[in-house]
């Protein structure tokens, strides 16, 4: 069966700025949608959107994105078999030319790419997470779930981007999402309580108010002790530094705290946090430039916690395998629209997967009600999935999808759990 038509649209994401949609439809009438994510916080050497840079909308319109999926992309895809996901995916690289998907557009491609997928699995009649996982046993991811947003997601008010929390002692999704509500919910009260709670951030996460980045950890410790949970035993903290926002040439400088460090004496702050706080996972402790600095946390941390590489490794095989064989992190953090293609991502988390990484699936803070990232975190088993917060629809969509992944009669084998969690492997 292939591919008879394809069409390109304009819609928006939560942040109300515009993004690509791909709709693919078969001959047999079944189809796909696919919508193009976008980040606030970006690696260097991830795929580039296409925007058109002119007076509308503060030039994030993605007009000349639209007309390459007209002009070029549609007309090579047209009468496709849906099915050769790899063969398609092979096409919008070579259309494309670039190594970054400057030319059309990482946005194009990756909403193209994950439509021809969707559509793949609505012709072989098949929820997505089936199709992807072959027939091999897989099993429900455990989720970071943001409380408080910071950094780039939240006006730079605190240094560190997200303080999150992992239910490491869930025995299913649905626990992990009661568990998480009740923290949420907590950390809400207690920055009422204090005159400090101002609405919420880009991710939905509790808008921060805090003197110190120590300040926020301080209070979602206190947040899952008020929810009723002991810290680090039944749930967990976990941490998005995304270093990168405010390190560069290995100086790092805190606004919040306005403080500048070199490299070590910031890796120094944030072992001192582990000793001090029930944290499981980091993720992008250091700068992507600060490679050095990546090897040598890593290696400090040992088998204590799970150091996940974002900006630093960018969804990408080759740098996977570089890390490895450095010996920088014990993670990968996976997202479709930094690869390009669901082909890439799908590499990249197979050579994290083959090196004996833990990997995690995660959406972006620029979102839609796509629900795609819940089936690839499970369809490839990857064992864990960052959404975002307990908040906002297109947040919630997808932790609601993967309750109803839970319950339905052909559901996943399991549930992930802590096993899921990377320990220096």
């Amino acid at each position: 069966m292939t591919i008879h038509s394809l069409t390109a649209r304009r819609i928006w994401d939560s942040r109300g700025r515009p993004t690509v949609e791909v709709e693919v439809t078969n001959e047999d009438g079944s189809s796909g949608i696919g919508i193009a994510p976008a980040g606030a916080s970006r690696g260097t050497r991830e795929a580039v959107e296409l925007r058109d840079g002119d007076a509308r909308f503060g030039g994030l319109d993605v007009q000349q994105a639209l007309r390459g999926i007209e002009r070029e992309i549609a007309p090579a895809l047209l009468g496709r078999d849906a099915a050769d996901q790899a063969g398609i995916d092979a096409t919008l690289i070579a259309l494309d030319g670039t190594p970054n998907k400057s030319r059309l557009g990482g946005n194009a491609l990756v909403a193209t790419s994950l439509a021809v997928l969707h559509a793949a699995a609505a012709q072989a009649h098949q929820p997505l997470w089936r199709h992807l996982a072959q027939g091999r046993p897989v099993r429900l991811p455990l989720p970071q779930v943001q409380i408080f947003g910071g950094g780039a997601h939240a006006g730079r008010r605190v240094d560190i981007q997200d303080f999150m929390v992992i239910a490491t002692g869930a025995r299913s999704f649905a626990e992990a999402m009661e568990m998480t509500a009740e923290v949420y919910r907590a950390a809400g009260a207690l920055m009422q309580e204090r005159g400090a709670l101002s609405g919420v951030a880009d991710e939905g996460g509790w808008w921060p108010n805090f003197a110190r980045n120590e300040d926020a950890l301080d209070t979602l410790v206190a947040a899952i002790e008020k929810a009723g949970y002991v810290p680090g035993e039944q749930v967990a903290i976990a941490l998005d530094i995304a270093a990168s926002e405010f390190g560069h040439g290995g100086r790092y400088r805190l606004a919040l705290e306005n403080q500048e460090m070199d490299s070590n004496a910031f890796a120094e702050r944030l072992l001192r946090w582990v000793d001090r706080y029930p944290i499981v996972s980091i993720e992008d402790p250091l700068a992507e430039d600060d490679e050095a600095g990546l090897v040598a946390f890593t290696r400090a941390v040992g088998h204590r916690l799970q150091v996940v590489g974002d900006d630093y490794l960018v969804t990408n095989a080759t740098r996977v395998r570089e890390a490895a064989r450095l010996g920088a992190c014990n993670c990968v953090l996976i997202k479709p629209n930094q690869a390009g293609t669901v082909t890439e991502t799908l590499a990249a988390l197979r050579a994290a997967q083959e090196l004996g990484y833990g990997t995690i699936v995660s959406a972006r803070s620029g979102e839609t009600e796509d629900v795609a990232i819940v089936h690839l975190a499970t369809g490839w088993n990857a064992g864990q999935l960052k959404v975002g917060s307990f908040a906002r629809s297109e947040r919630m969509a997808k932790w609601n999808e993967g309750i109803r992944l839970e319950t339905r009669p052909e559901a996943p084998s399991g549930f992930a759990g802590r096993t899921a969690l990377a320990r220096g492997r």
